[in-house]
């Protein structure tokens, strides 16, 4: 039966996999230049601009490319077995897109118009996350028309390439009390100043430097939430239902990088009694990274934020970081005394991999949040 020319036509979907698969191999090439130089990874960051990857989570109604956060997890993951800092710094980008997208279709939030921007302009947006988290950073003191804010905000993750930071100050209101202000700051804005502070063990290419705000305007229009400072609020249950899947799969791609490195060496070896033991604990440690990781993923694309679902993507987060810093180590195990050498990649994937403790909840604060909620105990208490 002929279809009739006026029928609709469904769009060609982007296989974000096998487009970041076609680019791999580029962005690999540069990792290792770029953790000796302590370098940003300006190059694989253009890369994938040009292909539309800053924009992927975007909806399709606003000129993105549709993407959901699992489709991203993998592309993440695919990027951190090649250079875990470009991972990283992706993902601090992509998961602030992709909150906004889910509060955008579940939550009936106002973020649409910072995700026609993020279309439109082709944008980088940079998390101050780090620095943050429930209590924020900085001061918000009232003046006309809205606000001044003074703030250093660490761990910028991708700020050499930044257009907006989006981050929070603290407001003393004289009703409220402490409150919460969130907005974004474009990076040309007067008394924006990134500050050459990225100096670490690992994760040497993110480009996670502070941020300077010096008596930084901010009208009172663009504040676009506030809260109580210190208390678990649904926007932070969000963010940890959306943006932990996201940054995680960062580590884990930098697992699998080294378990791939490992397995294609001891495939190599001659006979070795002790090998296959070896192997089969990296085997066990890449098992619970991967299926924490996939949990993490699941709850993303079904569950609802709160309490109960924080905790359960946080206990995630913990054996998904656990598994993929043990699997590093075994994987060192596996090779032997090779794995010392720079130029076979593990000892950089040693490093980079350990940031995946610090990121919030730590495994102490995760268990005492976790617990609280078990026992029935109130979150903030």
């Amino acid at each position: 039966m002929s279809v009739g020319i006026h029928a609709a036509i469904e769009p060609v979907r982007t296989n974000w996999l096998a487009q970041v698969d076609n680019t791999a191999g580029e962005i690999g090439a540069h990792a290792a230049e770029h953790d000796a130089r302590e370098s940003f990874v300006s190059d694989t960051f253009q890369k994938l601009k040009a292909d539309g990857f800053f924009k992927a989570l975007v909806p399709e109604e606003f000129g993105g490319g549709g993407a959901g956060v699992a489709d991203i997890c993998q592309v993440v993951r695919r990027l951190g077995a090649q250079c875990g800092s470009t991972a990283l710094a992706f993902s601090m980008h992509s998961h602030l897109v992709a909150t906004a997208a889910w509060r955008w279709r579940h939550q009936n939030a106002p973020t649409d118009g910072l995700l026609k921007r993020v279309a439109a302009e082709n944008l980088v947006l940079v998390s101050s996350g780090g620095s943050d988290w429930l209590r924020s950073e900085g001061t918000a003191t009232p003046c006309e028309g809205g606000f001044r804010i003074n703030a250093r905000k660490v761990f910028s993750s991708g700020c050499p390439a930044g257009d907006l930071l989006m981050t929070s100050a603290v407001h003393d209101d004289p009703q409220a009390g402490p409150t919460v202000l969130h907005f974004a700051v474009p990076f040309k804005a007067p008394g924006v100043t990134v500050l050459d502070t990225w100096h670490a063990m690992g994760m040497r290419g993110t480009g996670s430097h502070d941020v300077l705000l010096r008596d930084v305007f901010v009208p009172a229009a663009s504040i676009a939430g506030r809260r109580p400072q210190g208390k678990w609020h649904l926007l932070f249950h969000t963010i940890s239902l959306i943006a932990f899947p996201i940054i995680y799969s960062a580590y884990m791609g930098v697992a699998d990088g080294a378990r791939a490195t490992a397995l294609e060496i001891g495939r190599r070896r001659g006979f070795d009694t002790g090998l296959p033991a070896r192997v089969g604990a990296m085997e066990n440690a890449h098992t619970m990274a991967g299926l924490a990781l996939d949990a993490m993923v699941r709850m993303a694309g079904g569950a609802m934020p709160g309490p109960e679902t924080t905790s359960r993507v946080m206990a995630a987060r913990t054996l998904a970081g656990r598994g993929a810093i043990e699997t590093v180590e075994r994987a060192m195990e596996v090779v032997g005394g090779a794995s010392f050498y720079r130029d076979l990649g593990l000892e950089r994937a040693f490093r980079d991999v350990q940031g995946a403790r610090f990121h919030p909840l730590r495994a102490d604060e995760q268990a005492l949040f976790t617990g609280r909620v078990a026992l029935g105990l109130d979150v903030d208490g």
